[in-house]
């Protein structure tokens, strides 16, 4: 009995093998075709969130025991700044964003800090917040509900005083709050609520 030919390997798919110039165009564009049916892009990370909609609520638990939720502050512009303690640019952003937020209190600013670290890093998150001017909680997990998984830092999230999302850090290449970002993003909000 004459034996069949034998065919060249096709790799781990079960498809022809491809000639090498032409397969890793086609492989690269099954990644990113996977990556976006799995829900692995950022914009699918942060639950969807689409500027201009309606923020999703979300409540801190402050290391004083209170519960914020950005529900209970409708009618002024709430700042969600998410941190670490082991996250330097993180470190770096949360002292000018306290003095912007202790200078436009008045103005209605509310900013809510969400700590990613462990509990029993609560030593070290405890002596970062004790000289901002806002309130501070433990996160308590990567997941945010709506916000989605927060996955990289810092990021935020800034909400109008009619609840509306006017800015997800989660779309900027350099998401760390800088003066000129705070001017640009915040400051146009801080006008007079009617």
């Amino acid at each position: 009995m004459p034996s069949e030919p034998k065919r060249p390997a096709a790799g781990r798919g079960s498809g022809p093998a491809l000639p090498g110039r032409r397969a890793w165009p086609l492989r690269a564009l099954m990644c990113c075709a996977a990556v976006g049916i799995w829900g692995l892009s950022p914009a699918a990370s942060a639950g969807g969130l689409k500027v201009g909609k309606p923020a999703p609520p979300l409540a801190l638990h402050t290391l004083d025991g209170q519960t914020i939720s950005t529900d209970s502050l409708r009618g002024k512009v709430v700042i969600l700044t998410f941190w670490a303690t082991w996250c330097v640019p993180c470190r770096e952003e949360l002292p000018l964003l306290s003095a912007y937020a202790a200078a436009h209190a008045r103005q209605g600013l509310e900013v809510l800090g969400f700590s990613l670290d462990e509990p029993e890093n609560l030593p070290a998150v405890r002596k970062i917040a004790a000289n901002l001017s806002f309130p501070v909680g433990l996160l308590g997990s990567a997941w945010a509900d709506d916000y989605g998984r927060i996955w990289r830092l810092p990021v935020s999230f800034t909400i109008d005083r009619s609840g509306v999302l006017v800015d997800n850090s989660w779309d900027d290449d350099d998401p760390a709050w800088t003066e000129a970002r705070l001017q640009r993003i915040v400051t146009p909000l801080l006008g007079p609520s009617s």
